[in-house]
């Protein structure tokens, strides 16, 4: 089946990551527990390199507004060995929520560089991915992530795959640092950054509040239903099977 879409009105197309390019199981039973395995570690040996120190600081921040208005772990801010320990404990604290913070979510992609760099980690993308994102650029559209994960994180998994490193074929990375994937203010913004019309990009995303935010500002959306994505709900977006739907050859 051939999603319809006009061909030569698309030029772009955007993607979100989980679900879509990429397993859930992988960012569930692989990324997150290496990320909450190895937090402590690694606040130990570079807690001292400015980026680690300025994301703590952030953490800290968003951690006062949690304490004022939920329980949490407890933040410590005595000898340097405490501090480290209570943004540990904050960090598996949010891992465990499967929170979308920035802070968190930069510490995450700083963990993970050292695990694709052992070999420990893998890219996982669906053997569909790297077929369409070649096809999609002879068709002359930009291929795009947009991503609760920070853009480091994304880079690393499509630098890593079994299918080589893709990053060679994508445009632009956005990330939490742009808005938040719920909103369709952050959709605009992409788009103003790509300099489409929102009208010419396509988002792709398993989040059906996701997909609503992009079609409020504008966008063309459509679902991605990989087998073992969770029952979406009701919605009235397009849906994607395999990303063969999608700009297929046109001898096909």
């Amino acid at each position: 089946m051939t999603l319809s879409l006009d061909d030569a009105r698309i030029q772009a197309i955007l993607l979100d990551i989980e679900g879509t390019t990429t397993s859930i199981q992988f960012v569930y039973q692989t990324l997150f527990p290496y990320a909450r395995k190895h937090i402590a570690e690694f606040l130990e040996q570079q807690s001292e390199t400015p980026i680690v120190r300025d994301t703590v600081n952030q953490l800290h921040r968003e951690w006062e507004a949690d304490a004022r208005e939920q329980d949490c772990p407890p933040w410590s801010q005595g000898t340097d060995q405490e501090t480290r320990d209570s943004a540990a404990a904050y960090c598996r604290w949010l891992i465990d929520r499967d929170r979308k913070s920035t802070p968190l979510k930069s510490l995450q992609g700083m963990i993970w560089v050292r695990g694709y760099q052992s070999g420990e980690l893998r890219g996982h993308v669906y053997p569909d991915v790297p077929v369409a994102f070649e096809r999609w650029r002879r068709k002359e559209k930009t291929i795009s992530i947009f991503s609760s994960g920070s853009i480091l994180a994304q880079k690393l998994i499509f630098a890593h795959t079994d299918f080589g490193d893709l990053t060679r074929l994508l445009t632009a990375h956005f990330d939490t640092t742009t808005g938040a994937k719920k909103e369709p203010e952050s959709y605009r913004k992409i788009a103003a950054v790509l300099g489409k019309p929102p009208g010419a990009v396509l988002f792709l995303s398993d989040s059906v509040a996701e997909l609503d935010a992009a079609r409020s500002a504008g966008m063309e959306t459509a679902l991605s239903a990989r087998p073992e994505n969770p029952g979406p709900g009701p919605h009235e977006h397009r849906v994607v099977r395999s990303f063969e739907e999608v700009f297929p050859n046109s001898d096909k």
